[in-house]
């Protein structure tokens, strides 16, 4: 699983790295923000974290916890990149190293072999207008207020070309065309390389996540060395039951001349 951090809302509050285990969330004393729980006190909200992901667990009586605006009342898996809000403060989810400082090697290796032309890399909405819908970057697609736009987000302030996605290599450029950036795994970037799992959020709360298939798995070939698995089952299962079958058809013949002898003789 990819290192992750939290990030909180108040400059002097340093990131915190969700290592494997429990992190409680209190709000600060005074009430000014949000800071680790410490000892004694009692979290509003705790983040869980294990070898599936990182889960949100709202804790007893606490409420107004959402996640990227949606209300939560027990319990939420995350992924990089969502905003968790506890008592109207905001804690984010980004990665340990920042996206800026991923190269497009980097990208290639770890999202796609370049030469699996027929993969499909899709954009699917999690949030947003559209929230559910998938869009295949088998082609580069527009994003912006343009009619013409792939995505296109009707807001007045947003710009009519805000940005590219296009296919390069075995990645994904997002490439800025004079918007005002965007978040990508919660750091706002304009240019970077993208890889399976990232999120992006254009004009704060249309998100989407970069999706690929899971490459299968191919065994080796057997190799003269390794030993052969053999079955300890007999050659012919129905072997064993088959001489006891004869003996009984030839007792029953024998018995069948024998009365016929009998009644013969009679």
């Amino acid at each position: 699983m990819t290192a992750l951090k939290l990030r909180f809302p108040t400059p002097d509050e340093p990131e915190l790295p969700l290592d494997v285990g429990e992190h409680g969330i209190a709000p600060r004393a005074g009430g000014a923000g949000l800071a680790p729980a410490a000892d004694g006190t009692p979290p509003s909200v705790r983040f869980c974290v294990d070898r599936r992901g990182v889960w949100l667990t709202v804790c007893e009586g606490v409420r107004g916890v959402h996640v990227n605006g949606r209300a939560i009342q027990r319990m939420a898996m995350l992924r990089t990149g969502d905003a968790v809000y506890v008592d109207g403060h905001e804690l984010r989810l980004v990665a340990a190293s920042p996206i800026g400082a991923r190269g497009m090697a980097e990208s290639a290796q770890d999202a796609l072999d370049p030469t699996d032309a027929d993969i499909r890399i899709v954009l699917r909405g999690v949030g947003g207008r559209y929230h559910g819908r998938s869009f295949t970057l088998a082609q580069p697609r527009l994003v912006g207020r343009h009619a013409e736009a792939d995505i296109r987000i009707d807001d007045p302030g947003f710009a009519e070309r805000h940005a590219r996605l296009e296919r390069a290599g075995g990645g994904v450029r997002l490439v800025d065309l004079g918007g005002e950036g965007s978040l990508v795994n919660g750091e706002p970037v304009r240019d970077a390389w993208l890889q399976a799992g990232d999120q992006l959020v254009f004009d704060a709360h249309h998100r989407f996540v970069v999706e690929a298939p899971v490459r299968s798995v191919h065994l080796p070939e057997e190799d003269d060395d390794m030993p052969a698995v053999v079955a300890d089952v007999p050659a012919m299962r129905g072997g064993g039951l088959r001489l006891p079958w004869l003996l009984l058809a030839a007792v029953l013949i024998a018995g069948l001349l024998s009365a016929l002898l009998l009644f013969g003789a009679a």
